[in-house]
């Protein structure tokens, strides 16, 4: 990794004491030698387990559940179906979450329950069971009879809008928004037909993406545990405080009285912010069992039960000037949902361009897939890959150099605002630089001789990186030790060690010298969680705040002695009034393509961002290294396929599903261009999900300029290649 202070469009970068230097995380030797807790590792005295049944038909009618086997054997203590248990999940719908506003309950509709009815996708949760042992638990679950309609279904968004189609909700297969209102999501920005009218040619394509699991190492598990009225949950959980806040809305009670606790976890990636529908019916089980119980999922029911990307249908037209300016920008599009509208279902990249005349159209459609949700840049790699694969694609028919393209016509100024910094040309002009671009790109694509050809390719990002609400609490004993108390966990981004580093580093001190207490609502403030790469920004500049408010009543006071402890804490809220603040960044990639084979490997991959000042350089980069990674999986390899028949996932693990692993991914050259915009802590931006958003876009641009063939369809597989080619 190489690092450039400052640059055109900032001033230097100020070396600090702790900040800017690779440090390891704070919690490595736990976690590589055994001794992190996860929350399957976690034992209570009396605890049961439990299991889950789940429909077998993407869509049926429950008529009857017969738990009269299950009942009868001896170690099955609770059970838990639709007819016992009508807890609303609220994070699993956006209707649904908002049952507990009397004026939104009299507006929404669409509710996703923790047992529904009718079931509607193969997954839905019908039954569970809390026994002994798990094989109690298992032979329970396999006991139950129920007794289905089995209902017609749906699996693609546009199937699911024809006339005839299975309707999955009576009001139809458009998601209502949260007026009830079945429209698409719009946007529009000056005059289309004008801009058509102004532009000399008018290019039109089709594009669709696949619905990918989020795949995290870590499959669902929870532990539930009641004393009393008060609840006690152990998750993995990337958002203590939301997940908190969650449990204790969908089941009805005061937040005070439920407990969340994650000290270690696995990955998140948008699969864990919120609270699931495991964590309901765990601690609902406990309370109709009155013991602790563990539900742990496996891994097909991780695939299935748990959401993934939300998989797109876009068609674009766009009008270019002569000279290549871009005059009009016209998207329709269809998002796949699932059968409940758990996220947004929305698609980005239109604003990647400084084109006057936009018009979108996002259409949030119901289907009987497992259902879809955030995951790493929620609405970004999905709609970066098309809108760039589109751009790049007219700059080949002008006759022009997609880099120029890129820079004659990518976003320089927002509408109605301006950025806090902007360094977009500069990343795109270094990148170029030192990739070799003028060597490696083919003006006359898939002009090598032979079968094995090569290509490059790029795609570039501006992703947000807003400031906003978070807390921290810190203290000093007669020790001069400090304790850092914060409402992150770590999901693989090192927060843990991020507040470490911050708070040793405004206080002036080792970060040995500062002891990170996380993971437990009944101990640390609120933060943001773990999602939108937010938490360096957010919860960075509580500690900061926390740690300077803790600077001056030392000052004041003079340090603590004895049994005495300053405490001192922060809840920030900054804004940043007309301007948007975006990390920037360009990826350019080389592939090499067999065409009789239809076998594509990538021979060199930089990636050059922007994210203000980095706080730890070996996480940073580690982050743009795993987006890399995940993006590839992406653009080559990950499809969650289902059989039309029968309306069943195929792909129910990683090995069928092919999500990379370290032999997959390739070298990754990460350049840092650093900045100070004056926001954030010390100038830090987003940078989690910036090294995936635009990697399928860039991977698909460099196989075109291999093979000379336009690949619309993600993901890039071998048969799609070999038929384009064909």
């Amino acid at each position: 990794m190489s690092q450039q202070r400052g640059g055109s469009s900032s001033a230097p970068i100020a070396p600090m004491k702790a900040i800017g230097h690779a440090t390891p995380r704070i919690d490595a030797v736990e976690r590589v030698t055994g001794q992190a807790i996860y929350t399957r590792d976690v034992q209570l005295p009396g605890m049961l387990y439990a299991q889950v049944l789940r429909s077998p038909h993407p869509h049926a009618r429950i008529r009857t559940i017969d738990l009269s086997k299950a009942r009868a054997l001896p170690g099955v203590k609770a059970i838990l179906t639709h007819e016992n248990c009508q807890v609303v999940w609220g994070a699993g719908s956006i209707s649904g979450g908002s049952q507990y506003n009397d004026q939104m309950k009299k507006i929404t509709k669409h509710r996703r329950y923790a047992f529904n009815n009718p079931v509607r996708f193969v997954g839905d949760p019908v039954a569970a069971v809390a026994a002994v042992n798990r094989h109690i638990a298992e032979d329970a679950i396999q006991v139950i009879t129920v007794d289905y309609e089995v209902l017609p279904f749906v699996l693609e968004p546009e199937d699911a809008l024809k006339p005839g189609a299975p309707q999955i909700w009576s009001e139809g297969n458009v998601s209502p928004n949260n007026k009830n209102e079945i429209e698409p999501m719009t946007q529009r920005r000056g005059n289309i037909d004008e801009g058509f009218h102004q532009a000399a040619q008018v290019f039109e394509g089709r594009y669709t993406t696949a619905f990918c699991h989020n795949a995290q190492m870590e499959p669902r598990a929870c532990v539930a545990r009641w004393e009393g009225d008060t609840l006690t949950v152990y998750t993995p959980t990337g958002g203590i405080s939301n997940c908190h806040h969650d449990i204790a809305r969908d089941l009805g009670m005061p937040d005070e009285k439920v407990r969340v606790i994650c000290q270690y976890m696995g990955g998140n990636f948008g699969n864990k912010n919120q609270n699931q529908d495991a964590d309901l019916i765990t601690a609902m089980l406990a309370k109709e069992a009155g013991a602790p119980v563990k539900l742990e999922l496996s891994r097909k029911e991780d695939f299935i039960g748990m959401h993934g990307r939300w998989p797109t249908v876009q068609y674009y037209k766009v009008g270019v000037t002569r000279d290549g300016t871009v005059t009009a920008i016209q998207m329709r599009a269809y998002s796949g949902m699932g059968p409940y509208r758990k996220n947004s279902g929305g698609i980005a990249g239109i604003e990647l361009y400084q084109c006057p005349n936009i018009e979108s159209r996002i259409y949030p459609v119901y289907t009987n897939k497992t259902v879809s949700g955030n995951y790493r840049g929620p609405a970004d790699p999905q709609g970066y890959y098309p809108i760039q694969s589109m751009m790049d694609d007219i700059a080949y028919k002008l006759g022009m150099d997609p880099i120029e393209f890129i820079l004659k016509n990518m976003v320089r100024q927002p509408p109605n605002a301006t950025f806090t910094n902007y360094t977009l040309d500069e990343c795109i002009r270094r990148g170029a630089e030192l990739f070799d671009w003028k060597k490696r790109w083919k003006p006359r694509p898939g002009s090598d001789p032979g079968p094995i050809k090569r290509g490059a390719g790029v795609a570039f990002m501006a992703f947000r990186s807003g400031v906003g609400m978070s807390s921290a609490v810190i203290q000093v004993d007669a020790t001069r030790r400090y304790t850092l108390f914060v409402g992150v966990t770590d999901v693989g981004a090192g927060a843990k060690t991020t507040m470490d580093i911050i708070a040793a580093d405004e206080l002036g001190v080792a970060v040995s010298d500062v002891k990170v207490v996380w993971g437990d609502t009944d101990r640390c403030p609120y933060s943001v969680g773990e999602s939108g790469s937010r938490t360096t920004i957010m919860t960075g500049r509580a500690v900061i705040e926390a740690a300077r408010d803790l600077k001056r009543q030392i000052a004041a006071e003079g340090w603590p002695t004895g049994d005495a402890v300053l405490t001192a804490s922060a809840s920030p809220n900054p804004k940043t009034p007309g301007q948007v603040r975006n990390c920037f960044g360009a990826n350019f990639v080389e592939v090499e393509v067999d065409v009789e084979l239809g076998d594509v490997r990538v021979l060199k991959y930089l990636t050059v961002h922007e994210s203000g000042r980095i706080i730890n350089p070996l996480t940073a980069t580690s982050q743009i290294k795993g987006g890399v990674g995940m993006g590839l999986g992406m653009a080559l390899h990950e499809d969650m396929l289902y059989d039309r028949r029968t309306g069943r996932p195929l792909v129910t693990g990683y090995y069928f599903d092919r999500v990379p692993t370290h032999r997959d991914v390739p070298d990754i050259e990460v350049t840092f261009i650093e900045t100070d915009d004056g926001y954030g802590p010390y100038g830090a931006k987003s940078i989690g999900e910036s090294g995936m958003i635009q990697t399928p876009a860039a991977i698909s641009n460099a196989i075109f300029n291999a093979i000379g063939r336009r690949m619309t369809d993600l993901p890039i597989t071998r048969d799609k290649i070999l038929g384009a080619l064909a």
